[in-house]
């Protein structure tokens, strides 16, 4: 194999895929050679070759169930391998499509799938180990990653130390030596690269330890990380009465309302209710269900979707009719007015001595929502840096914090929708792809038997919850 390697590193530099000079790698290091095998697309018979060449590689090939190519460059090798070893293959996208299935991995596949990741180049290690982490979040057994270059600059040890076997073509410095061997370049030049990889490793990275999985670890571990004191608060709750159900109260009359949580109490964790659609909204309505969650242990949440300027959401917050400030245990907010919003919300609760908490609308269960890509990239963002996020309102396991809530709308024993654009998921589900606490309401509030409905959606979401963290 040595002899088409040292054949193939010769063809790499004619095409100019090897080039010498002063470059700046994906993870911001200075380098004096850039490997750039983009360019072998333009030659089809190269790139068969090395296609080939890189399966060479794979062990127990018979026990590989699905081949997925880095995007973008090792795409086609990817697609060349899975063809001639007829083994499927997976595209992983950079992010999930704003449209459709919104999908992060394409194809067919199954739990468990033995999959063998493809990379053209490894530096840091860190598309692998992005890779990794999203083909585990849909239960698929990474075994390898097969590279055509180790640049030697601390990827491998990276990818390794995350527990994924690395095998490579080429290290830099034994193309190097290929190089020199075939009068490619000079001493001079291969000094001055080796001695550029004795001093510049990248920066390390590695995937999230196993027992910080927050779909694996149980809510009582999760409380002890959480900022938030009401986030800690909320997931013990959860863990004492057994229960990541929310109920969406979204009546209209105000006994409705607490004839319903004197049935459902025991059993919730959270009640969220729309104020503004109460018709005879007043004050002994908000002492009654304060009472109820002292009585019943749960929290009320005020579904207001604040979406403003930090000073009027601050007002809206505290001030008017409602006071929403004083008795709302969790509200949503939508980040769409950027990191103020958080501070006006904070400003609000200066007189407050209660714990509050606030949950932002990272992705909505409506079809065709907007809140995908960049927006909920930087809401992800905006929730690290305060103490007030309680969690994120999402559809996916998006987020890794073991420390912060996933809240999903969106609950019906029988998926469905409605005739107005909302998406209903099963328990099993939604709590399968990241869901805490999990929003039911109609499947409730219009059932004939409202309490043997809570009971059994109780039931079937704490189930769901215990397998997953087995």
């Amino acid at each position: 194999m040595e002899s088409e390697l040292k054949n193939l590193a010769v063809m790499l530099f004619d095409v100019g895929a090897i080039k010498f000079g002063e470059f700046i790698t994906k993870v911001g290091l200075k380098t004096p050679v850039y490997i750039d095998l983009r360019v072998i697309i333009s030659y089809p018979k190269l790139l068969n070759q090395i296609s080939n060449i890189l399966w060479k590689l794979a062990d127990d090939v018979d026990k590989i169930d699905q081949i997925c190519g880095v995007p973008y460059t090792a795409l086609p090798i990817a697609t060349l391998i899975s063809v001639d070893s007829n083994i499927p293959m997976l595209i992983r996208r950079k992010e999930a499509k704003s449209y459709g299935t919104k999908k992060l991995i394409e194809g067919k596949f199954a739990a468990g799938d033995n999959t063998v990741i493809i990379e053209d180049v490894v530096t840091s290690g860190s598309s692998i180990l992005e890779t990794v982490k999203d083909l585990k979040q849909e239960s698929l057994n990474v075994t390898a990653a097969l590279v055509i270059m180790d640049r030697e600059q601390g990827g491998r040890k990276n990818i390794e130390d995350s527990g994924i076997k690395m095998k490579s073509l080429y290290t830099m410095t034994k193309l190097m030596e290929y190089l020199q061997e075939a009068g490619k370049v000079t001493q001079d030049t291969v000094d001055g690269v080796l001695k550029y990889l004795a001093e510049c490793l990248a920066p390390v990275k590695t995937l999230e330890k196993e027992g910080n999985d927050r779909l694996k670890m149980d809510f009582l571990s999760r409380s002890k990380l959480a900022k938030s004191q009401i986030a800690a608060k909320l997931l013990q709750l959860m863990d004492m009465k057994e229960t990541t159900l929310c109920l969406a109260a979204d009546l209209t009359k105000a006994d409705e309302i607490v004839d319903l949580v004197k049935l459902a109490g025991p059993h919730i964790a959270v009640l969220k209710i729309h104020v503004d659609i109460i018709e005879d909204f007043n004050q002994d309505f908000i002492n009654q269900l304060k009472n109820l969650s002292e009585k019943h242990k749960f929290l009320i949440m005020e579904d207001r979707k604040f979406g403003d300027i930090g000073n009027t959401v601050s007002l809206q917050y505290s001030k008017g009719v409602y006071k929403i400030a004083e008795w709302a245990d969790l509200i949503t907010v939508h980040p769409v007015a950027g990191p103020g919003i958080l501070d006006g919300l904070k400003n609000a609760l200066k007189n407050i001595t209660d714990e509050r908490g606030i949950f932002l609308i990272t992705e909505m269960s409506s079809k065709g929502a907007l809140t995908t890509g960049d927006y909920t990239k930087q809401t992800l963002t905006m929730a690290e840096t305060s103490d007030l996020v309680v969690g994120h309102v999402c559809q996916s396991n998006i987020f890794l914090n073991p420390g912060l809530v996933q809240l999903t709308p969106g609950v019906k024993i029988s998926k469905a929708s409605d005739d107005l654009g909302q998406q209903y998921n099963t328990p099993e589900a939604v709590v399968n792809s990241g869901a805490d606490l999990a929003v039911v309401g109609r499947g409730i509030t219009e059932a004939a038997d409202k309490l043997r409905e809570v009971i059994n959606y109780k039931n079937q979401l704490w189930t769901a919850y215990k397998n997953r963290i087995n």
